[in-house]
């Protein structure tokens, strides 16, 4: 089993920043992909980033792309998601997942969450 905890979620203005965090145990890490993903109310869980198991690869959804970043450190187990430029419609709850493979980027290949971290932008 993995186990995920997200951090670094909260309060900022349109065109602030944010960088989440999400600690890994349980799970050989550095063996398999990241990714973040987002969730309003009533809608479906989308795609943020993905990042491979050594960082080779990275995807992003394109309502982010050129402004969030996806990293990775494996010594210490954590996966990051900087966001930049945010937008009131960047506003989610989002959640760090693991994959059981080196690479990955739809949910379904994403079987392991974390609890989730509540970011919102205001205009």
């Amino acid at each position: 089993q993995v186990q995920l905890v997200e951090s670094g979620g909260g309060l900022v203005q349109a065109g602030g920043s944010l960088r989440l965090s999400c600690a890994a145990s349980g799970r050989p890490f550095s063996m398999v992909a990241m990714g973040w993903f987002r969730q309003a109310p009533g809608k479906e869980r989308e795609i943020v980033a993905a990042i491979s198991w050594n960082s080779g690869s990275k995807n992003y959804a394109d309502s982010v792309r050129g402004r969030f970043t996806i990293s990775r450190d494996n010594a210490k187990n954590t996966v990051y998601l900087q966001m930049n430029s945010l937008k009131p419609e960047d506003t989610d709850v989002y959640y760090c997942a693991a994959s059981r493979s080196s690479n990955g980027y739809r949910i379904y290949e994403f079987p392991y969450w974390g609890q989730g971290t509540q970011v919102t932008v205001t205009s």
